[in-house]
């Protein structure tokens, strides 16, 4: 659990009553010529967010693969691959960019496409979570 220990001049906080039980340091801030307040306070994390145990997930899975000596090889190519797959289709939208027609359809495929995405799986939180295990099968079953 993480947690934050912070001081602030007190306009830019709502005037509080009560300050928080315990031993937490403050500091004199001087906002204007011989007036001192003193604020402190504590933000504490509830709980681990989705998406950084997400990550962690995925690379405690790569670093499990890269572990073993026989899958090595197979990473290793697995990332020449991907690099040889996003050249080779740069190459090609960038063949396909110099046909008088097809940029102006392809740009508004990728609106249509964009929009589509967006309504379908960011807008609402059920469907983010569908994302995020769709991700996280894809992910588990290209890595084993």
């Amino acid at each position: 659990m993480a947690s934050i220990v912070a001081s602030l001049p007190s306009p830019l906080l709502l005037p509080a009553t009560k300050s928080q039980s315990g031993n937490f340091p403050t500091f004199p801030v001087s906002l204007l010529s011989g007036r001192r307040k003193y604020v402190s306070f504590v933000v504490k994390a509830s709980r681990e967010s989705s998406e950084s145990s997400t990550t962690l997930a995925i690379f405690k899975s790569v670093q499990n693969v890269w572990e073993t000596p026989e899958d090595r090889l197979g990473l290793i190519g697995l990332g020449f691959a991907a690099i040889a797959a996003f050249w080779a289709s740069t190459n090609f939208i960038a063949a396909i960019d110099k046909l008088p027609l097809f940029p102006t359809v392809l740009e508004l495929i990728g609106i249509f496409y964009s929009v589509w995405f967006t309504y379908r799986y960011l807008i609402f939180k059920p469907d983010r979570e569908e994302l995020f295990r769709i991700l996280n099968k894809s992910a588990s079953d290209i890595l084993g």
